[in-house]
């Protein structure tokens, strides 16, 4: 045997060796991936697929911005690729501008080093997903106790079947959800099937990116964005392409075909607990991302934006209620610069309106609910 067929045979075994050890990490990635609470100090890549995968080098999203306001800060949800850090600047400004939306309420983007999540999400797992509420934002920079407790409107009405709730929806809502939709990096944007249906019914303006606005259960107080993979990135896998037209007529009617339900079966055996994705699932990328420094507190808030100047939102000062936006409004919201710190959390006594402001104000759940899974479209 010559040496150079000894080496080649060598580096091979070494090479499946290495493949044996990324497949056999058996660790719950969930908890492994959760546990991270900082991006990773690595080039910014999305790595493998939006609902199996993870993200290299994140990027935060600032607190406040100009035209945002993050919410459910404990969550930690606030990171992703430049490219969507970016959108969100950029969607913000000209919803502002063109829309007369008085700025946006960020949800969830994705965790410091992607990856699946302990609850909530199937998919936003490589830093290209944003949720979006359709309540719009407040003129006042909220509390942090306010933005982990004030809940979303449903645009859909209380009881009736995938009907839309005229008094929560507006012609505003709408523009949003197509301003969105309007970007070439956005991929799919997804809502309740009722809001799809609004959409396909009201909508006069263009309609040539109907088509990505996508029906998924749920999604009825907030949607959800999705970025194509950013060109060069070689490890990020794309979605398939949506299939051509608006997506309305009979590719709708489906989800409002009321079925009667099946009597539950009578299990002869417990169903198989579903198996736990384990970081060896994922791309072989991500253990590397785990085990990356983390990047300096000081590099993780977000890319850089001219904010405005600051307007007076003293604490305490209750806040215009989420509800009450109205078509006639004209021009973008106070601005509010990013904040060096997390928002102070406040007392009850400061989040409670005055009595003439109750009738407005968005009541407090005693329980924040917590968004199911969903799945990928």
């Amino acid at each position: 045997m010559t040496l150079f067929r000894t080496i080649a045979l060598l580096a091979a075994a070494l090479a499946t060796m290495a493949t044996d050890a990324f497949a056999s990490d058996s660790r719950p990635a969930k908890q492994a991936f959760g546990a991270m609470t900082l991006g990773s100090a690595q080039s910014s890549e999305p790595l493998g697929f939006y609902a199996r995968g993870c993200q290299a080098g994140a990027v935060q999203l600032p607190y406040d911005g100009p035209n945002w306001q993050v919410m459910r800060l404990e969550r930690n949800r606030r990171w992703g690729q430049p490219e969507l850090i970016s959108f969100i600047q950029q969607f913000s400004r000209d919803a502002a501008s063109r829309d007369g939306w008085p700025g946006l309420l960020i949800g969830d983007m994705s965790q410091p080093r992607g990856g699946p999540m302990v609850n909530g999400h199937a998919s936003h797992q490589i830093g290209l997903d944003v949720d979006i509420w359709l309540s719009p934002m407040p003129r006042q920079r909220l509390t942090g106790q306010q933005r982990e407790q004030l809940a979303a409107v449903s645009m859909l009405k209380k009881g009736a079947f995938l009907t839309i709730d005229n008094d929560a929806w507006s012609a505003g809502q709408a523009r949003l959800i197509m301003r969105a939709a309007s970007y070439p990096q956005v991929q799919r944007i997804f809502v309740n099937p009722a809001i799809k249906k609004k959409l396909c019914e009201t909508w006069t303006g263009d309609r040539s990116f109907m088509g990505k606005v996508r029906p998924m259960g749920g999604h009825d107080s907030h949607f959800h964005v999705r970025l194509f993979c950013p060109p060069g990135a070689a490890n990020c896998r794309a979605q398939p392409d949506i299939q051509p037209g608006d997506g309305c007529g009979k590719d709708l009617d489906g989800w409002f075909v009321r079925r009667p339900a099946k009597p539950p079966a009578s299990p002869t055996k417990p169903p198989p607990k579903p198996r736990v994705v384990t970081v060896g699932d994922l791309p072989q990328a991500c253990q590397a991302v785990l085990a990356a420094p983390a990047k300096r507190s000081d590099d993780n808030m977000g890319l850089p934006f001219a904010p405005l100047a600051s307007a007076d939102s003293s604490e305490g000062t209750p806040i215009t209620a989420l509800a009450s936006y109205q078509e006639n409004v004209s021009g973008p919201a106070m601005a509010v610069a990013a904040p060096p710190s997390p928002p102070p959390v406040a007392s009850a006594s400061e989040i409670a309106p005055p009595a003439a402001a109750a009738a407005a104000w968005i009541a407090l759940p005693d329980k924040v609910p917590t968004p199911r899974p969903r799945p990928v479209n």
